[in-house]
């Protein structure tokens, strides 16, 4: 059971978990759909534009067994995509309420409904994460006022309730949060681009575990592959580079 050997970094996307978020029809699930190999579990519609499989999920019974046979290892999917977590956890609590026979989380009294959706929800979540598969979730932006010791100010987090937010910002190795990026054009006029962000700021949730990405990433797949995969190649290059031998005058020098 106890490990004899330390456990290596993972050096591909599709070994790690990720949280995508922004705003609606931004990018995110055109992005995730360049993951390789990836299979969405389409908790919403609007994936019409796209070519890609798909399985559909129209509540929470639906998600475990599409969970069972992706565990079941039968297929040749490497990366799972669940657009939306907001509407997976909707669809959680749903089944939670359902199965106890009440109409809202709180009808269970002293909070025993959402500690019971929370516990199902992260009980099939980190299920999902420790597959041998890479594991994306989609999730919407919004704002929110937050206090803190110096004053109040404007946070942009994904739309999951704080829970269950907090549970899946602590899970995944990394947070990109989409947004859009103002630049002076030729002409002076400000120009958008769309990008990804991925370091932390007390103006957005954001993260990079791995610490291979730079702060703010163009907002296409090839273009994060690009630094991610350049950074892991250093790394590896680096780990692989034989260490110099000792000078003679080293070699020489007698111990103290």
């Amino acid at each position: 059971m106890l490990p004899k050997t330390k456990s290596k970094p993972k050096h591909t996307l599709s070994d790690l978990t990720a949280l995508v978020y922004g705003p609606s029809k931004i990018g995110k699930s055109t992005w995730c759909s360049k993951a390789d190999d990836a299979l969405f579990l389409a908790t919403e519609p609007g994936l019409n534009a796209l070519e890609v499989f798909q399985t559909p999920i129209t509540c929470w019974d639906d998600l475990l067994q599409a969970c069972a046979e992706i565990a079941e290892g039968k297929h040749e999917f490497k990366t799972i995509v669940v657009d939306t977590v907001d509407n997976a956890y909707k669809m959680c609590s749903d089944y939670v309420c359902k199965k106890f026979k009440i109409e809202h989380e709180s009808d269970l009294g002293y909070g025993k409904g959402y500690a019971l959706i929370n516990n199902e929800f992260q009980r099939v979540i980190n299920k999902l994460a420790f597959l041998p598969y890479g594991l994306i979730l989609i999730s919407h932006s919004q704002e929110r006022d937050i206090e803190t010791r110096t004053g109040k100010h404007t946070r942009i987090v994904p739309t999951l309730p704080e829970k269950a937010r907090k549970l899946v910002t602590g899970l995944v190795d990394l947070i990109l949060f989409c947004d859009l990026d103002m630049k002076t054009g030729e002409d002076s006029k400000p120009v958008w681009q769309r990008v990804m962000r991925t370091k932390p700021s007390p103006n957005y949730d954001a993260g990079d575990r791995t610490g291979r990405l730079p702060e703010v990433i163009p907002l296409d797949f090839p273009s994060f592959m690009k630094a991610f995969n350049n950074t892991a190649a250093g790394a590896a290059a680096s780990a692989a580079r034989p260490k110099p031998e000792p000078t003679a005058s080293a070699a020489a020098k007698p111990q103290q």
